[in-house]
């Protein structure tokens, strides 16, 4: 099942209602859910995409997500209208995760994601896993 932009706007907006007001302090930049594709360029492509990513710079703290990249893993992967909320509700947790560990001087998610990268590329290269 394919899910338009439009339908995936309007799910990440009624579950970001759902999360405690607190968590999107100081993100001036929003939640933003871009049209993009963005492959890991560490990996064949179409092996492995980027869903979301917190991003602190000269334009300020914000969180985009990539339609583009749920979209090519939902055609991938078959996945149904249950998997799609799921898999943004997910992305979208992961992504104010970092923005509430950075405004904390903290880095465990910086840190687990580096560690989980490195086990699929290990993983890919081994030939144990297709993604």
């Amino acid at each position: 099942m394919q899910l338009s932009i439009d339908e995936a706007e309007a799910f990440l907006d009624e579950t970001a209602e759902t999360f405690p007001a607190a968590l999107f302090d100081e993100l001036n930049g929003g939640v933003n859910l871009l049209e993009d594709t963005v492959p890991d360029p560490d990996f064949p492509p179409g092996e492995m995409y980027i869903l979301g990513e917190y991003c602190n710079d000269m334009m300020g703290r914000y969180i985009n997500l990539y339609f583009g990249s749920f979209s090519a893993l939902a055609q991938l992967e078959d996945w149904d209208r249950e998997t799609w909320e799921a898999e943004l509700r997910t992305t979208l947790s992961h992504e104010l995760t970092h923005h509430m560990e950075q405004r904390s001087g903290l880095h465990a998610l910086d840190d687990r994601d580096a560690e989980e990268l490195t086990a699929w590329r290990q993983e890919y290269e081994n030939g144990d896993s297709a993604r």
